[in-house]
This record gives C-alpha cells, sequence and structure tokens, in this order.
C-alpha cells in the first residue's frame, strides 16, 4: 500500500494540469479527475486556518496585507501538522490559492467570478459546476468537496446579505456585491441536493446602439422604444428567462427624462437604470407563518 507521501504525489500531479494557477477551468471531453484525498488535505488546512486566525480582521484590514500573513500560516501548517506533502512551487501556489479563494471568496466558484467572460455560473450538484460564455453551457472541472463545503459557500453569500435558509425556508433569492442574482434551493426541494445559480451583469452597461448592431432589434424598433419611454405611455416588457428583459429595460431608462424620479421595486435587485434621480426599492419576503 502507497503511504501518505506517495499518494499525494500522485493526486498533486493530476491537480496541476493546468496551465495557469488562477486559469479558469475549462470544458473538456474528459474532466480531469481530483480525488478526494485533495479535498480533505484542503479541509484541513482550511479548519486549522479558522482555528489560528482572528475573522473579525477578515473584514477590517485590507487583503493584500493579510494575505501574505495568510499564507505564512498555511506554510506552518503544512509544516507542523503532520501534512508535509512533496509539493513544488506551483502546486504550493495553487493549493495557497484555492484556500485563500474559501476564506476571503467563494471557494471553487472565485475563478469564475473574476473571469469577465462567464454570465452565468450554475451549481446543478456539488460536483458539477456549470458556467455559460458567450450564450454557450460548459461543464467546467470545478467541484465542491460535498453537500456540506456547497452549503457553507451558500451560507457565507446569504448569510452576509441578512438572508437565511434552511428547511423552513429551502429556497432564497440575493444579489451579490456586484450586482449578480443568486438564487439557491436545498433540500427538501432540491432532491439531489443544494444547488445554486449566479447570472452576473456586464460591467458596462449595454446601449441601443449595442443591441441593434447586435441584432437584439432593428433601427426602427429602436426609435419607437424611445419613443415610448419619451412619451410616457405604459409598457409591458415579457419574456422567459434570460430572453433579456432586464437587458432592455436598463437600455430604454436611459431616455426617462432627467427631471423624473425613478423608484423600482424588484424581488431581487437586477436593474441597473442609467437615470440620475433614482430610489431603488426590494420587497420583503413574508417572515415565519407568514407575517411581515
Amino acid at each position: 500500500m502507497p503511504d501518505q507521501r506517495e499518494l499525494c504525489a500522485h493526486w498533486v500531479k493530476e491537480v496541476t494540469v493546468a496551465d495557469n494557477i488562477r486559469g479558469l477551468p475549462v470544458a473538456r471531453s474528459k474532466r480531469r479527475f481530483l480525488p478526494d484525498e485533495y479535498f480533505e488535505l484542503k479541509t484541513r488546512i482550511h479548519d486549522r486556518l479558522i482555528d489560528l486566525i482572528d475573522l473579525s480582521l477578515l473584514d477590517t484590514l485590507d487583503q493584500s496585507v493579510l494575505k501574505p500573513e495568510i499564507k505564512d500560516l498555511m506554510e506552518r501548517i503544512l509544516r507542523e501538522d503532520g501534512l508535509g506533502v512533496p509539493l513544488n512551487l506551483i502546486e504550493r501556489e495553487r493549493l495557497f490559492t484555492e484556500i485563500q479563494d474559501e476564506v476571503f471568496g467563494l471557494g471553487p466558484l472565485e475563478p469564475f467570478l473574476q473571469d469577465p467572460k462567464v454570465s452565468d455560473i450554475l451549481v446543478n450538484t456539488y460536483n458539477r459546476v456549470y458556467v455559460e460564455k458567450f450564450g454557450r453551457l460548459e461543464l467546467t472541472d470545478a467541484r465542491f468537496k460535498d453537500d456540506a463545503h456547497l452549503m457553507k459557500i451558500i451560507d457565507k453569500i446569504v448569510s452576509s446579505l441578512g438572508r437565511r435558509v434552511d428547511e423552513s425556508s429551502p429556497m432564497v433569492d440575493a444579489r451579490l456585491g456586484d450586482g449578480s442574482r443568486v438564487n439557491a434551493i436545498i433540500p427538501p426541494l432540491a432532491i439531489d441536493g443544494p444547488t445554486l445559480s449566479i447570472r452576473r451583469f456586464a460591467v458596462v452597461p449595454l446601449e441601443l446602439d449595442d443591441l441593434t448592431h447586435l441584432g437584439t432589434l432593428t433601427s426602427q424598433i429602436g426609435e419607437l422604444l424611445k419613443g415610448l419611454v419619451k412619451a410616457r405611455l405604459n409598457t409591458i416588457i415579457s419574456g422567459g428567462t434570460g430572453s433579456g428583459k432586464t437587458t432592455l429595460l436598463n437600455v430604454i431608462s436611459r431616455f426617462i427624462p432627467e427631471e423624473e424620479r425613478i423608484v423600482t421595486i424588484e424581488d431581487a435587485a437586477e436593474l441597473q437604470l442609467q437615470a440620475g434621480a433614482y430610489c431603488k426599492a426590494r420587497d420583503q419576503a413574508a417572515k415565519y407563518r407568514g407575517k411581515g
């Protein structure tokens, strides 16, 4: 039977297949296999790290100051806690990057959140993570350790927003700091385990000319929509999921006169209206037993 060092040396080679340490995993015809021992190692380091650091500092100090300290602690944990796995420099950097993503971000999803080409992140189960790029859905190599690991990330998202998700409230809509919309469903509603979706928004909002150039609508329809807004006519924008309702509303809001005051009420704040006097509001889900 191989000892722990031999076993780790074997799976570390599998982990370092990527060309770039921080590069985005891409879909392949054959998915890269990461043994459970790899996730066990990450979990053990992460748990020891949480025991050693003051969690209150994570929100008060700059990450550029904290990350070198976190890296030094992880080196010490690997050296002192019997985790002296034979890793080369690239392997260590990759492991450190992934653990830092667990501490500061959303774990395995963090590289996708840093990639501007990714418009949607879909976690169907803990070991099946899809992303959408340029309208095409791709299965990635990213995965969570297990359902409990995925639940920790979901709790991290919703708790930071003052929301909760549990058996009495197994579905939640929320949004990240950058405006990305988050939807999470957990058992008993989710049959195969927790699921998570993150719909991201373009950093630079589209303009009417962009929609015309992309072939979304003709210039004549664009002028018609502009006239409807300026004439203050009631307008209904409807369509299926992902059809572009929010995008179109954001675009035509550009034509609302600056002297008008706009108030929006949304279930999850998605709108990025191009207006001056703009007041955002969000509805509130009923509390326990339907109150509130």
